[in-house]
């Protein structure tokens, strides 16, 4: 087995695990903190936070609902903060700019640290 096999393979068993510490980090630290209620309005306005996998990216994701009568209820997903996994427990966190692009914040972290960057540095925040 060759080391970039043993990077895939490790990171196959690491997914699952970081899916389930970010989705406990969503549910105890985000929602109560960002999303303590869902208040229409007739703009567009969030209803959710969630995660999900893109390759070897997790993607911190706001959902939305709009509230304008043209598109009344369709909802969207908005990414807010990245972690690029860059080897075991390691991460780099990235910032999504309004410009639509990713900018690292932080390199190179464990996933705790990652997840402490997160909860503590506004620009890492949903909006």
């Amino acid at each position: 087995m060759t080391p970039s096999d043993r990077s895939v393979q490790m990171f196959g068993l690491e997914k699952t695990a970081v899916a389930a510490a970010c989705q406990r980090f969503i549910d105890t630290v985000l929602k109560p903190r960002f999303l303590t209620d869902i208040r229409p309005t007739r703009f567009n306005y969030p209803i959710d936070i969630l995660g999900k996998w893109h390759g070897r990216r997790y993607r911190f994701l706001q959902r939305y609902r709009s509230g304008f009568l043209d598109n009344l209820g369709e909802e969207f997903d908005a990414p807010f903060t990245r972690l690029d996994w860059v080897g075991p427990d390691r991460f780099d966190v990235q910032w999504y700019r309004h410009t639509e692009t990713w900018f690292r914040l932080y390199r190179a972290q464990s996933l705790a640290q990652a997840l402490k960057a997160i909860e503590t540095d506004g620009h890492l925040h949903p909006l």
